[in-house]
């Protein structure tokens, strides 16, 4: 097999350049670097003031892309995201004016604080990558990747996803509060003239342009996965069908999911195949909005993250056989 490309390494660097502005959230900012290789869309959850915008600002900063941002509230027209034909008094006729939607990367702020109908508006878009207005298709942009973040569901003035629209983030991202040292270090930067409201302060220069990002994906696509990997997906998900927790498992998409993350996962890990360890570090954050618990099990107060954590330690991996991967079936 072949070695990872040299844009692997700015990859990294981009991850590197993110964790010196959001701090004590390694693993958030991992994982968003592996949906956008893997060209997925990521939700990210978790309370207020968690840096979750912060990050999504920064990669956009580290990223040679078009931009765009939404704040979700709960009177965003579906217009107000996609664009609207308005009257041309001149020319007499209608103009499109397109939205914010038309961006390479979407930051989709507290995005469960819109209507269901502003809902299904990005859901196609999501979903064909392409908006209608006034029975009118127009396609995005062939990278375009929604980052969305999200308060926990508890929060007053929240709406929980279409299931049919959470099935659509490669991966659901949940932020927990920094480690003390990382907190105590926040303060410093802020004392040394940081601010989350100026994105001039970060710091954070291109490193990648969209033709290295077209790169990137196609050698995500070219990374192996071994039969009995694949075979570690597919018993994975399977058993999420059969965990009496569980009132609904996770679909196939799930684990088409699962086995595109795992391959952006080896490629930032700096190899072109994928083991176990990657399928697993990722089941979490694919899983965990495709499955939904029992009322019962609801009650008791389980946790969908500690079901799939039991699920994996009952599912032996397997042993690759070496190191390096055979070739890949002809």
């Amino acid at each position: 097999m072949g070695t990872p490309p040299a844009e692997a390494g700015r990859a990294h660097e981009v991850l590197e350049r993110l964790d010196g502005v959001v701090l004590g959230q390694y693993a958030m900012l991992r994982q968003m670097m592996v949906a956008l290789l893997a060209g997925g869309h990521a939700l990210i959850e978790g309370v207020p003031g968690t840096a979750k915008t912060l990050a999504i600002r920064s990669l956009a900063l580290a990223l040679d892309l078009r931009f765009g941002r939404v704040q979700f509230t709960p009177d965003l027209m579906p217009t107000d995201l996609v664009g609207v034909n308005v009257l041309d008094e001149l020319k007499k006729e209608f103009v499109y004016h397109p939205g914010p939607i038309f961006a390479d990367l979407l930051l989709a702020d507290e995005i469960n604080r819109a209507p269901a109908k502003t809902q299904a508006a990005l859901l196609e878009a999501m979903q064909e990558r392409q908006v209608t207005v006034d029975g009118k298709t127009r396609p995005l942009p062939v990278g375009f990747t929604v980052f969305a973040s999200q308060n926990p569901v508890e929060y007053e003035g929240t709406y929980p996803l279409p299931e049919a629209q959470l099935d659509r983030f490669l991966l659901k991202i949940t932020v927990d509060y920094p480690a003390a040292d990382a907190e105590r270090a926040i303060l410093d930067r802020y004392a040394g003239g940081f601010s989350a409201d100026r994105p001039d302060t970060y710091g954070v220069q291109p490193v990648l342009s969209s033709g290295d990002l077209v790169r990137l994906r196609q050698s995500v696509a070219a990374v192996h996965v071994e039969p009995v990997v694949r075979d570690y997906i597919t018993r994975i998900v399977r058993a999420t069908r059969e965990e009496p927790s569980f009132a609904l498992g996770a679909s196939p998409r799930a684990g088409v999911a699962l086995f595109l993350a795992a391959r952006a996962e080896a490629l930032l890990s700096g190899r072109d195949f994928v083991t176990p360890d990657d399928v697993k570090s990722l089941a979490g954050p694919v899983l965990r909005h495709r499955v939904v618990l029992t009322p019962e099990a609801e009650v008791e107060g389980q946790r969908v993250d500690d079901r799939l954590r039991g699920l994996l330690q009952s599912i032996p991996a397997p042993r690759l056989a070496t190191q390096q991967p055979g070739p890949p079936p002809a």
